[in-house]
């Protein structure tokens, strides 16, 4: 009964993650917590197996368990097609969470593959079901994206794929042309991950494929920048760059008939002083579309650079960053370890094998809860001198006057 009580509440797993288990526990404590909650994805009670789902893929973000779960992927595809049909939307959007991680872990084979057969079908008809919750729905859109974008083998999978999520994101483009306004609606949030799921499999076609969705879409995706949500008129931005990328690549003398409206319009949105938006949104607008303008009138990319243990990663164009960008808000804060352990996403990124660290040097690179703690309290401790330091020569200045 002791034992069975580590893993009957599957919420302080989902919230706590593996970081304990990595620092006071086992490689055996985490798999029989995980078997655990693999059992609890079957509980009569909805939270309870939201929190399971929840679990397992906070823990599979933050490890490798490869061979763990490739013993247990039928079960595991099994409970997730189950939430996923009977489930309601948090349940929806953990179990679809989930498959996502599952096919990170998996990276590009058979077993991969049959998960996508598998789930495919049920994300493509919760995506496309009207009813159902918004939420789930793009949940479902970004899952669905990034699971062709691993698994799928069979071109005309990720051509249904494509068609599926852009039947999805151009009912935000403008319909009529007198209005120069796109006002945002609940299914906005929906539009936005379809278009970046879409943009994602864009950059593993065919050129053929390729040119045809430029054809298609290089004169309707501006019109999503004047959309009335900052997260559209972003996510638009970016896949724009991405394109001119994509067409640049193929024809390096590449031509676009609009290229003056479409600079003026990017042009406006990186100087952006509208008093109506949020400043924030009007900072984060203005970075980004700074960028953009740059890629598209000048060809250039700002590099990134992106720490993992002992390596460096270098993001120095848009398909990259995109790319980045997907997994990382999928896996958070593991995407660091996955960088460095995941060979299917160290192949992504060209980074080559994983470097192997023996025990001891991952033990100096590691900081310990203690260390950490008393590093965050001094810093906090010398910004609060410095701070009240600047406050009192702001007084007496005011004195002074």
């Amino acid at each position: 009964m002791s034992h069975c009580s580590g893993y009957s509440d599957p919420s302080s797993f989902a919230e706590d993650g593996p970081e304990v288990l990595d620092e006071e526990g086992t490689q055996e404590d985490l798999e029989y917590k995980l078997k655990g909650l693999i059992d609890l994805t079957l509980d009569k009670s909805a939270k309870t197996r939201q929190a399971a789902l929840e679990g397992i893929k906070n823990a599979l973000a933050s490890k490798m368990l490869y061979e763990f779960i490739l013993e247990r992927r039928m079960t595991l595809t099994d409970s997730i097609e189950r939430c996923l049909k009977k489930g309601k939307s948090d349940e929806q959007r953990a179990a679809a969470a989930l498959a996502s991680v599952i096919c990170i872990q998996l990276g590009p084979g058979i077993e991969s593959e049959e998960i996508l057969k598998t789930l495919g079908p049920v994300l493509k008809k919760i995506i496309c079901d009207g009813t159902a919750n918004i939420q789930a729905r793009q949940t479902c859109a970004t899952c669905f994206g990034v699971c062709c974008f691993i698994a799928t083998d069979d071109i005309t999978e990720l051509y249904s794929t494509l068609e599926c999520l852009e039947n999805i994101f151009i009912k935000s483009y403008l319909k009529e042309k007198d209005t120069n306004v796109i006002c945002s609606t609940p299914n906005t949030v929906l539009h936005i991950s379809s278009l970046l799921a879409w943009t994602l499999l864009l950059t593993i076609c065919p050129i053929n494929e390729v040119k045809k969705k430029l054809e298609m879409h290089f004169h309707k995706l501006p019109s999503l920048l004047s959309c009335d949500d900052v997260n559209m008129r972003i996510a638009a931005g970016e896949s724009l760059a991405l394109l001119f990328e994509l067409a640049r690549g193929m024809e390096s003398d590449f031509f676009y008939e609009d290229m003056e409206s479409l600079t003026q319009m990017l042009r406006a949105l990186a100087t952006d002083g509208n008093k109506h938006r949020a400043k924030v949104d009007k900072r984060k607008q203005r970075s980004v579309f700074r960028d953009v303008l740059r890629a598209v009138e000048e060809r250039d990319f700002p590099t990134e650079t992106v720490k993992f243990g002992p390596e460096r990663m270098y993001i120095d164009c848009w398909v990259k960053k995109h790319t980045y960008d997907t997994f990382k808000e999928i896996l958070g804060s593991g995407m660091q370890y996955h960088l460095q352990s995941n060979e299917f996403l160290r192949n992504v990124f060209e980074l080559g094998p994983p470097v192997m660290l023996d025990a001891a040097t991952l033990k100096t690179m590691k900081i310990s809860r203690f260390e950490r703690h008393l590093y965050n309290s001094a810093a906090f401790k010398a910004r609060t001198k410095a701070r009240s330091k600047c406050r009192d020569k702001r007084a007496d200045v005011g004195e002074f006057f």
